[in-house]
């Protein structure tokens, strides 16, 4: 595992001086926000035109867009921080595209959660326009990492020189900057990644509704899994914090998770791997989705599996949130050489 990335900060040798930032949302909003703290200036924009007015009245150095794809003219990197890579291709060259008001060269880091097809057929697109493509999917070791610019980065890119540009930008957002190699790799690794934790969430619900109708108590038993064998991800932070205390708010949709489970299961077909587990996840993750509302937090699938189950989880009064250090303390053991 690399050793945690050193924060960055621009000065007048770097090439990369004025930083597009397209997406806003629950990550895009806190990764962008390291970006003028660290020097670069910023240009950002949303569908929802309050959060960059909001931006640019709050942060240092940064201009909200107007809409208009020549308000990135000036941009030396871009970065895009949306639901899908469809919606990414759209932005870049749909009708009304920024690609094409981009200078030659300029850099373009997809932060989302895309298809690693599509990735690699959006970067021999925009090759065309001679723009260089990055893909830095994010993941983290606890919720809200991003907040704090601690998130993890898995990076694939177009050039190794498309992705030394990129760094220094990446190093003020991520303690953890993985190069998985060319370009799409970055998506390719963070398909497993959100494959294995809808899994563990598929088990967890499974294992919370059967063990309430058993007779076991939800809290003590995501507390029982924390010091065992079978903590994870969301034992430890999202449904722990969010799932069995029904606030549902960990900042991460259902939609896209179930999302994420489709390009899993359309990537083990690519790799000729023949598995069950990927579309069984994303069946029992869809049939949740049904059961919720538009635009809902994915801990609240637990509302799908009560219903399957004919129970309504006991709910947790409060849960404090695990201290930041509880989490390094657990990755302290992949830090080691070798």
């Amino acid at each position: 595992m690399p050793s945690p990335s050193t924060p960055q900060t621009n000065n007048d040798t770097s090439p990369v001086k004025t930083v597009g930032y397209i997406g806003l949302g629950n990550a895009g909003y806190s990764m962008a926000s390291n970006l003028p703290k660290s020097g670069y200036h910023l240009i950002v924009h949303d569908t929802d035109p309050t959060k960059a007015s909001r931006a640019a009245s709050s942060w240092p150095n940064t201009t909200a867009s107007d809409g208009n794809p020549s308000a990135f003219a000036p941009c030396d990197l871009l970065i895009t921080m949306l639901p899908q890579g469809k919606i990414v291709r759209e932005v870049l060259l749909g009708p009304h595209g920024i690609a094409k008001s981009l200078k030659r060269g300029t850099v373009i880091v997809d932060t989302s959660s895309s298809s690693p097809f599509d990735t690699i057929a959006l970067g021999d697109d925009l090759a065309e326009l001679g723009l260089q493509l990055v893909d830095a999917p994010i993941t983290q070791t606890y919720m809200h990492a991003t907040d704090a610019g601690e998130s993890t980065l898995l990076v694939g890119a177009s050039s190794p020189a498309a992705f030394e540009a990129a760094r220094p930008v990446l190093q003020c957002m991520a303690r953890y900057i993985f190069s998985m190699g060319k370009l799409g790799n970055g998506h390719a690794m963070k398909t497993p990644n959100n494959y294995i934790m809808a899994s563990s969430i598929c088990a967890l619900s499974d294992s919370l509704v059967a063990g309430q109708k058993y007779g076991l108590d939800p809290q003590t038993m995501i507390d029982a899994l924390n010091v065992g064998t079978g903590v994870c991800f969301p034992t430890l932070d999202t449904f722990r914090r969010d799932g069995i205390t029904g606030r549902y708010d960990s900042g991460f949709g259902l939609g896209l998770l179930v999302k994420d489970l489709g390009i899993a299961r359309e990537f083990m077909e690519y790799n000729k791997f023949e598995t069950e587990l990927p579309a069984l996840a994303e069946r029992y993750l869809g049939d949740a989705l049904k059961e919720v509302e538009r635009g809902a937090d994915h801990t609240k699938c637990l509302v799908g599996w009560e219903k399957r189950a004919g129970v309504t989880l006991k709910k947790t009064e409060k849960v404090e949130d695990i201290a930041k250090e509880d989490f390094e303390h657990r990755l302290k053991g992949l830090n080691r050489p070798g």
